[in-house]
């Protein structure tokens, strides 16, 4: 049965399919879901390290006089 999720063909180099294969492996998982989780996790560190950039922009701007205090906000 064809699947309706989007696919991507990726072209790998031996050493790296090898490593990803024995991750597989490991896991007990096929090559194409291990692929998936991988992407997954590299999407999500790379969002921690934007969110870390917009945060210390942010943290310089900071004006220490005009910030709410937790008793004024809650």
């Amino acid at each position: 049965m064809p699947t309706k999720n989007p696919r991507i063909n990726v072209v790998l180099e031996e050493p790296l399919y090898a490593a990803i294969e024995q991750l597989a492996k490991r896991d007990k998982v096929s090559l194409s879901l291990k692929m998936r989780d991988l992407v997954k996790e590299a999407l999500e560190v790379e969002e921690d390290v934007a969110l870390s950039v917009f945060a210390e922009e942010r943290d310089k701007t900071l004006s220490k006089a005009a910030a709410l205090k937790h008793d004024e906000v809650w």
